[in-house]
């Protein structure tokens, strides 16, 4: 590989942790081409991307980024792969572990995650990257709840108005 080929790639990797404020560090080592065509196919099919990346063009993307992202060296070693997810955190993970899961492999394993810039290490976080709540689902129960004793009001309200129309119509028809 080039230099102008190892600049290129460096300047689009720091393109894409730019863009992407998640983004997942997997071990994909010791899956065949096919399994990991595969893998990327799904992850497509998902509207995540995955690429993958010697760990030195990795570090040196990571350099280019604002924020502090020199504890995530320690994760990049061996066969390194990279799933990008521009608006939903817990999208590579959930497409991680249904891949897995639907394979039976073991593999592509979490190294790191970094969520809003925040870092998490280890294939023991996936479960809970998985079950992280987006920001889209969060908004969507906040404004639920907010509505919730608005809803009760209006229903209280709409179902007293056919008791207290029926109780002022019987009460007419009692002084005739």
């Amino acid at each position: 590989m080039t230099r102008q080929e190892k600049s290129e790639i460096i300047d689009s990797l720091t393109e894409k942790f730019n863009k992407n404020p998640h983004f997942y560090i997997t071990d994909a080592s010791g899956l065949s081409v096919g399994q990991v065509n595969a893998f990327r196919r799904v992850c497509f099919d998902k509207g995540v991307e995955y690429g993958v990346y010697k760990n030195s063009l990795i570090k040196k993307a990571l350099q280019n980024v604002e924020g502090d992202f020199e504890s995530l060296n320690e994760s990049l070693k061996g066969f390194s792969g990279i799933l990008f997810s521009e608006e939903v955190a817990n999208l590579p993970g959930k497409v991680l572990t249904e891949y897995r899961k639907k394979q039976g492999v073991a593999k592509p394993s979490l190294k790191a995650a970094s969520v809003d810039r925040d870092f998490f290490f280890g294939e023991e976080n996936l479960k809970t990257l998985s079950e992280l709540k987006s920001k889209q689902e969060l908004i969507g129960e906040v404004i639920g709840l907010l509505q919730s004793p608005a809803k009760n009001v209006v229903s209280a309200l709409q179902s007293g108005k056919n008791i207290l129309g029926g109780l002022i119509k019987t009460l007419s028809e009692r002084e005739n």
